[in-house]
């Protein structure tokens, strides 16, 4: 089973940066495709980056693109988000997902595994 855990999340004012980590012990990242979602109070789960298993390109909603980057670190076995020019509509528990299956558009992935969230608060 795949343990992920997700962690880096905090307290930043408009216009900050945070960066998301999401590990998995004893698993090999590199092997799934990962994802990053969010889920603010009362709205749906929204996905806001992932990264292909098979190569290794990353994705982004408009909602992000430019201010949000998801990348792996192969040896650190962890893949981050980094989120810059945050703005209140970033207040959201973020969580990382993984999925191993190959051939597969990552965006669009029914991710099979989970870590528990970690709360951005962008406020001022």
């Amino acid at each position: 089973e795949v343990q992920l855990q997700a962690s880096g999340g905090g307290l930043v004012q408009p216009g900050g940066s945070l960066r998301l980590s999401c590990a998995a012990p004893g698993v090999t990242l590199d092997s799934y495709n990962i994802a990053w979602f969010r889920q603010a109070p009362g709205k749906e789960r929204e996905w806001v980056s992932c990264i292909n298993r098979s190569d290794g390109r990353t994705y982004y909603p408009n909602s992000v693109k430019g201010r949000f980057t998801i990348s792996r670190d192969d040896a650190k076995n962890t893949v981050y988000l980094q989120m810059n020019d945050l703005k209140g509509e970033d207040t959201a528990v973020y969580t990382c997902a993984a999925d191993p299956r190959g051939g597969s558009y990552c965006p669009y992935i029914p991710y099979e595994y989970w870590g528990q969230g970690t709360q951005v608060t962008v406020s001022s």
